[in-house]
Parts: C-alpha cells; sequence; structure tokens
C-alpha cells in the first residue's frame, strides 16, 4: 500500500542581512496600518527593538510595543497582551524576539478576536475549527534567535500559569504572512543563549529526522538542518559576528520547525515539563536530556542515525553521532545533568506524568511509558 500523509509547508520569507529595512513594505503586504510589535522584557529596551520601532513609526505605524512576555508565557502575559492589542485599535503583530516573543504575538493575534478561552484552542484532534479564522488578526514574524523556528509555525506554546503545564495552541492561520530573518539581529545575543537556540534547532532536527512517521521532505530538511548546526554553531559561538555563520543558523532554525511537522519526540516530551516547572532555558534543556533519549531510542534508529552521521561528515555510525553530540555540547558547555540546571529528584513522578501526556510524547520513536519515561528523567537529572 502506497503512504498517505496530509502536508503543509511555510510561509514568505524574506531572508538576508539588513532586511529588518523591509518592515514597512512587509507590514503593507500584510494589511497591516496599526501594528502592536510583541517583544519580551529584555528586548525592549535593546537598539534592534528601537530601530524596528522606529522603522514603524517613520512609515506611518506608529510604535506600539508590548513587552511583559516571560520566559515561558502564560495565559496572564496573554491576556495582558490582549488588552493592550483591543485598547489600542490594533490590526495585527509583529512579533519580534526570540521563542517566548514569537510565540506570545502569534497568540495575541489569534486570541484578540475569539470568544472562547485560548485553552479551547490546544493541538488536539480538530480543536483548531472551534476558532473563528476571519477574526485572527495578519502576523509578521521577525526572529532574534536562531533556534525556536516559530517564524515558521503554525503553533504556540504557552504555560497554563496554575497547572504549570505547557499547551501547544494550533491554527493554520498562526503562520506569519511575512517572516523576516535578518541574521543581523542574532549577533547580539549572549554566548549561553547562541548554545541553546542552536542546540534546540538541533534537537527540532534530530527528532524529527528520528520519528516514525511518513514525510520525506521533512526528513530531507531535518537532515541539512542538522548539517548546518554541526558546520556553524560552533562558529558563532566563538565569534557572534560571524554573518555567515549566523545566517545558517537562521536557516536551520527555520529548517527545524518546518521538519517537525513530521513529530518531535521524548526530548521535548521531557524538556517542556522541566521547562514548565523549573522554568529551565527550553533549549538547553533538550541539549542535557539528549543523550539519554539517543541511547534509549538506539534499537529502533540506529540505522537511520548511521545514515545521516555519513552525510554530515562523521565517522563510526550511531557511535560516531553519539559522541559528536557529546563534544558538541562539552565545547559548548551545556550542562552534563539537569541537576545543574536547578532540577531536583523529588518532582521527577509528577513530570513523568506531564511527559506522557505531551503531544511530543506520541513522535517518539520508542513508545514511552512510565516505567521508561521516569527511568529517562532519572538518567538526566
Amino acid at each position: 500500500m502506497s503512504p498517505r500523509a496530509n502536508w503543509s509547508y511555510p510561509t514568505a520569507i524574506r531572508f538576508g542581512a539588513g532586511r529588518i529595512s523591509e518592515l514597512s513594505e512587509a507590514c503593507a503586504a500584510a494589511g497591516m496600518k496599526r501594528p502592536l510589535l510583541v517583544t519580551d522584557r529584555g528586548l525592549a529596551s535593546l537598539p534592534i527593538t528601537a530601530n524596528a520601532l522606529d522603522l514603524m513609526e517613520a512609515a506611518g505605524l506608529g510604535r506600539a510595543v508590548f513587552a511583559e512576555v516571560d520566559p515561558n508565557p502564560n495565559e496572564k502575559n496573554l491576556e495582558a497582551g490582549v488588552a493592550v492589542f483591543k485598547a489600542g485599535g490594533h490590526d495585527g503583530v509583529i512579533a519580534f524576539g526570540g521563542g517566548s516573543g514569537l510565540d506570545l504575538g502569534k497568540l495575541i493575534a489569534f486570541q484578540a478576536g475569539q470568544d472562547r478561552p485560548v485553552w479551547d484552542f490546544e493541538d488536539v484532534g480538530d480543536w483548531w475549527t472551534r476558532a473563528n479564522a476571519d477574526a485572527i488578526a495578519p502576523i509578521i514574524a521577525v526572529p532574534t534567535t536562531a533556534g525556536t523556528g516559530s517564524e515558521v509555525g503554525r503553533a504556540g506554546v504557552l504555560t497554563n500559569s496554575v497547572t504549570h503545564v505547557k499547551k501547544i495552541i494550533f491554527h493554520p492561520k498562526l503562520l506569519p504572512a511575512v517572516t523576516i530573518c535578518d541574521p543581523e539581529l542574532t549577533t547580539g545575543m549572549p554566548m549561553m543563549i547562541t548554545v541553546g537556540t542552536g542546540m534546540d534547532a538541533f534537537a527540532h532536527c534530530l527528532e524529527a529526522y528520528s520519528s516514525p512517521f511518513y514525510h520525506p521532505m521533512s526528513q530531507g530538511i531535518a537532515l541539512e538542518g542538522m548539517r548546518l548546526v554541526k558546520d556553524n554553531l560552533r562558529l558563532v559561538v566563538a565569534d557572534g559576528s560571524n554573518i555567515a555563520a549566523r545566517a545558517e543558523m537562521m536557516s536551520a532554525a527555520a529548517m527545524g520547525a518546518v521538519a517537525f511537522q513530521k513529530g518531535l519526540g521524548a526530548i521535548h516530551a521531557l524538556s517542556h515539563p522541566v521547562g514548565a516547572v523549573y522554568n529551565t532555558h527550553h533549549g538547553m534543556t533538550n541539549a542535557v536530556v539528549m543523550p539519554p533519549v539517543l541511547r534509549m531510542n538506539r534499537p529502533v534508529i540506529e540505522e537511520r542515525i548511521a545514515r545521516a552521521a555519513a552525510y554530515m561528515g562523521i565517522d563510526g555510525g550511531f557511535d560516531g553521532f553519539y559522541d559528536f553530540v557529546l563534544k558538541l555540547r562539552a565545547d559548548l558547555g551545556v550542562p552534563d545533568k539537569l541537576a545543574a540546571l536547578g532540577v531536583a529528584r523529588d518532582r521527577i513522578d509528577e513530570m513523568t506524568a506531564m511527559a506522557l501526556e505531551d503531544p511530543s510524547a506520541g513522535g517518539n520513536p520508542v513508545t514511552l511509558t512510565t516505567e521508561n519515561t521516569r527511568a529517562l528523567f532519572d538518567a538526566c537529572i
């Protein structure tokens, strides 16, 4: 029987150094006349944000900004952003920043026109059809990190502030109308943010490539995305001003998010509850839990990973790939265990239950159970 699948690929992307100068043109293309720029607190006062606001103002688009965005945004951040969006009479969102700013910006554009709680639109079955699609405001995405890939995604991650569970909110119209990928915006990232976001991109590609679902286009994109991270992440950590390497990392980030339409797995199933409970950096958490997940999945993915290693120029098949991951983490200063991120053993049972409920769990090559998931947490902590 021939394979059957439903596929969707992304949007208009303006890629290249200096292309933030086209922000007003992107707004016009998306039909925005009064956009709200959404970013996080850390970025709000930086020159790259001031420049974006200057470009908006010079084009007669105002300079409205919302920056009350937590590192792991929750529904309280969303409610505050929606209130600002409505009060200002805005007609679109410029989502500007890393994963938190991009996700919350997209969700503000989505939720401002809805009359149901945001949790009603979780990525479960066809829940996305509950939304009033005509009321979703247009979105322009401007990533300032190279990791999350939210700039080409149709979902946003939101943490429930009561249960501390991360939920994925999905709708096809969460896909930005225009994305501006300007690697110059990433040059000011702190070194460890460069490391964490870069490892996030690698984790997206690795898990998509390893996923058992049928999607050869995504699998090919994931494979090349891993190679780009291998060849460029160390370069941007060593020299943050290396625009060519920054551009390759920005490509890898977008490729990872496109690729994980094929699925994610235990790396993300573990990192989501850890981030929700301990507020750890998502990409860094992915990097820490990666080796134990690779070891668990080895019986199913060994041959596939060996092919990836050969493509990436890594000798030694699965073992060579695994050793490459360990050395990359060590070279970049990634902690070996979650304890270094403040994670304790006393909440393993709680996080195990959360991981098994996470949507990423279903894409792992080895079926996750209470026993093997708890063992993973034990090995990681």
